[in-house]
């Protein structure tokens, strides 16, 4: 067993970790969660220690990995504590503030002979999963752009908010698709950058559009507060035809709404919710049919994190991707117009 504690006892660690880690009862122990004010706001998990000590996770010696599920203000100071009172540690993303800060906690963890990650869940999306079956099944020939949408339609945001790097629509939502793109097609040789305050100077960032260039493919990732119909989550150009997957992984859907992954259909695509896969065979015949999605499912990265620690496999989620990604930001933010 992998015993897990939480530092952070938000809606972060009770929506987006906590029923996935749960799931995993044959090789994962949740003992502790702390935050400093102590309230339990979400419902307490039967058997788990909360606490406002956060000595009762340091000192203990039975925890192994310590989830930070906090502002990304506070990750490098407690990632460094925690890696320092020998414990491995998931970090929400973003990962930090900057790529130095980053690179200095995987250097520490390399000395400490310690395990720290980014909390990727959205590796296991349904919608990139689905996207990545089509492309491999070659259909579409040789990919020449993949665009990627992550949109909303919530204009009072923005109108409300000023700007700060690490509460910008780049660092929050970035960091999601930023991390598929890596993760699917690795290091790009080039990157363009348009980062805006669509709102004026001084306004909360609420628009992004990066353009990701490989040899002959281009990977755009996009995003906007003010689209009040969405563009499709993933749209796949070949040579031979087109993927277009208008809707997102329903797992964040059904979190909203309490419909937790104990439910069997939890998170699963309806066939209104499959992608269109549009493209001419070898023989010149024109097809149009539904792709069926996969299955997303975010325990997969505590399932990939047991693997590592307690069975010494490779890490899924490596420290170039995070540590790039970081520099990805940084160079973006520092272009906001």
């Amino acid at each position: 067993m992998l015993t897990i504690a939480y530092i952070g006892n938000g809606k972060s660690t009770n929506r987006y970790h906590l029923p996935f880690s749960t799931k995993l009862k044959d090789r994962i122990h949740i003992k502790t969660i702390y935050s400093p004010s102590g309230k339990k706001e979400w419902t307490p998990l039967e058997g788990v220690h909360y606490t406002t000590d956060i000595k009762d996770i340091y000192d203990d010696p039975e925890i192994q990995l310590v989830v930070l599920s906090t502002p990304v203000t506070t990750h490098f100071k407690l990632a460094t504590e925690a890696l320092e009172n020998g414990k491995h540690v998931l970090v929400e993303k973003p990962f930090t503030e900057t790529a130095e800060e980053a690179r200095t906690l995987f250097a520490l963890a390399k000395e400490k002979g310690l395990v720290i990650q980014c909390y990727q869940n959205r590796r296991y999306d349904s919608d990139f999963l689905t996207t990545q079956k089509v492309i491999e099944s070659g259909v579409l020939g040789d990919i020449l752009e993949v665009e990627m949408h992550y949109d909303y339609y919530r204009p009072e945001v923005p109108e409300r908010t000023t700007f700060s790097k690490e509460e910008s629509y780049l660092y929050g939502h970035a960091c999601h698709t930023l991390d598929q793109v890596l993760s699917y097609f690795g290091e790009p040789e080039n990157v363009h950058y348009d980062v805006r305050q669509l709102l004026g100077e001084g306004r909360m960032n609420d628009y992004f559009d990066l353009d990701l260039y490989y040899d002959k493919l281009k990977v755009s990732v996009k995003s906007s507060y003010f689209r009040l119909k969405e563009r499709p989550s993933f749209v796949v150009y070949g040579k031979k035809g087109v993927f277009v997957k208008q809707t997102k992984d329903r797992q964040e859907e059904h979190l909203k709404v309490f419909y937790m992954p104990d439910h069997a259909d939890f998170g699963i695509d309806l066939p209104e919710h499959y992608g269109v896969l549009t493209y001419m065979d070898d023989q010149g015949h024109y097809h149009e049919e539904k792709v069926i999605s996969e299955i997303g499912d975010y325990s997969q990265v505590y399932a990939d994190l047991y693997e590592t620690i307690v069975n010494g496999k490779e890490k899924v989620i490596k420290d170039r991707e995070t540590i790039l990604q970081m520099e990805m930001l940084e160079d973006g933010i520092e272009q906001l117009k």
